[in-house]
C-alpha cells in the first residue's frame, strides 16, 4: 500500500511540473505573438 501511495505522489508531482512548463511555454508564445503584432504595426 505504501508503494502505491509513493507512486501516485510521484506521478502527481511529475504531472504538476509538466503542466507548469506547458503554461510557461504558452505564455512565451502569446508574448511572441504580441511582439510580432507590435513590429508589424510600427
Amino acid at each position: 500500500m505504501k508503494r502505491l501511495i509513493v507512486i501516485l505522489v510521484l506521478l502527481g508531482t511529475a504531472m504538476t511540473l509538466t503542466s507548469c512548463n506547458m503554461i510557461s511555454g504558452a505564455g512565451k508564445d502569446v508574448g511572441a505573438v504580441g511582439d510580432a503584432v507590435r513590429n508589424v504595426t510600427n
